[in-house]
């Protein structure tokens, strides 16, 4: 209990950014399909809002080097909300891209603030729990953020500025604690070919994840409404993803403990391959089969990140590993940037059932690169399975003691 109070105002603010900043993702799917965008231009928002993140990962550490964490979470937090409560102005597909841009770059800015604070403030001691509360926080309000459309009216003033009241509340907890602020760490440098070098299976395995994460979250109300589920019933779908994902963490490390992680990784695709085909065949079968595949598809997809990371970080010295999980981030982000626009376009040209076709086609590429890449070289001895969230370049500081090589 003293853990969580010592670190209640850095989560109370992660709840928060992501129920203002991260509910924005689907009201702006559903809101662009009441006013008339098309299929393309919704997706175009998915793809807007990954760039933005990937601006804000890169930026964040140089602007808390100027300012300071708390002055810097104010500006990130003031370019998120201003991102969603300008969407009341004007009903454009293209001023709304550039204002998803603020709500990915503000994200990516406070996760960066975040992580560095709570970096500067775990212990060896106290890591593994304040890191399994993190996670929990995290996922906690990812859920919250999707079942928010259920409630939230399409295309409304009122669902806007109710985002933005939420996206700016989180200043209070972080900007008014009486902690005194840590020292600014330095900013990874970005090097994506390390990935590649370290295992380029790895590699592809977080771009295939970026792409698969990035379709369903952005686009995948457009798929529901597609496939005739209510509001309600889209915020349940939703959520389902991530409470799959959830539910499989443990599952997932304990099997890329014991056994080859590409293995591992190669039977996630298959069983993802395998979700997604029971996606399109339950469309047509009620909202229930709908969920069901839902939870299927985040179990079977949702770990492939963090199988990913763990498999490069097998073949990483320690010096490396803090830029090694900003280099797989940057490469997820590249497929989390391409997808959605990507998706949103097949769907308009091929119907509902194009974004897992899409999908199970980058799942079985995957499974044919991981057949190859097993003759290549053996297995090294393995580092501790770790779920790696997707939240700034900083993350790997927070990790990077917990991967620890066999043995060791």
């Amino acid at each position: 209990m003293r853990l969580l109070m010592s670190f209640a105002a850095l989560f109370l603010s992660v709840v928060l950014l992501q129920l203002g900043s991260g509910g924005v993702a689907p009201l702006d799917a559903v809101s662009g399909l009441a006013v008339g965008f098309s299929r393309a231009e919704v997706g175009l928002l998915g793809s807007a809002h990954f760039l933005g993140f990937f601006i804000g990962c890169w930026w964040a550490p140089r602007v808390m080097g100027q300012v300071g964490h708390s002055r810097a979470f104010a500006a990130f937090t003031g370019a998120g909300t201003i991102g969603i409560l300008a969407h009341v102005l004007v009903t454009d597909p293209y001023a709304w891209a550039v204002m998803r841009v603020l709500s990915g770059f503000c994200i990516a800015g406070c996760y960066t603030v975040i992580e560095s604070w709570l970096q500067a403030k775990v212990s060896n001691a106290t890591r593994g729990r304040a890191m399994g509360t993190y996670r929990v926080v995290d996922i906690v309000g990812a859920l919250g953020a999707q079942l928010l459309i259920g409630v939230l009216e399409p295309a409304s003033y009122v669902s806007y500025a109710l985002l933005s009241i939420i996206c700016c509340a989180a200043l209070f907890p972080l900007t008014l604690t009486t902690a005194a602020q840590p020292v600014t760490p330095e900013a990874p440098r970005l090097k994506p070919a390390l990935a590649w070098r370290r295992s380029p299976l790895a590699a592809a395995g977080v771009v295939v994840s970026g792409v698969t994460t990035a379709a369903f979250r952005m686009v995948g109300p457009v798929y529901g409404v597609e496939v005739g589920l209510s509001a309600g019933q889209l915020a349940l779908f939703l959520a389902a993803f991530i409470l799959g994902g959830a539910l499989s963490q443990y599952p997932a490390g304990w099997l890329a403990d014991r056994y080859d992680r590409r293995w591992v990784l190669i039977w996630l695709s298959v069983a993802g391959v395998a979700a997604s085909g029971a996606s399109i065949a339950v469309a047509g079968s009620g909202a229930g089969a709908v969920m069901l595949a839902a939870v299927a598809f985040g179990v079977t997809t949702f770990p492939i990140y963090s199988v990913s990371t763990a498999h490069a970080h097998d073949f990483a010295g320690d010096d490396e590993r803090v830029e090694l999980s900003a280099a797989l981030l940057f490469l997820y982000a590249l497929g989390a940037i391409g997808a959605p626009y990507l998706v949103s376009v097949l769907i308009e040209v091929g119907g509902s059932a194009a974004m897992f076709l899409f999908i199970a086609a980058a799942h079985v590429a995957l499974v044919a690169f991981g057949l190859v890449r097993m003759r290549s070289r053996p297995t090294e001895a393995r580092t501790r399975y770790v779920y790696a969230p997707r939240t700034s370049f900083l993350i790997g500081r927070l990790l990077g003691r917990s991967r620890r090589k066999d043995g060791e």
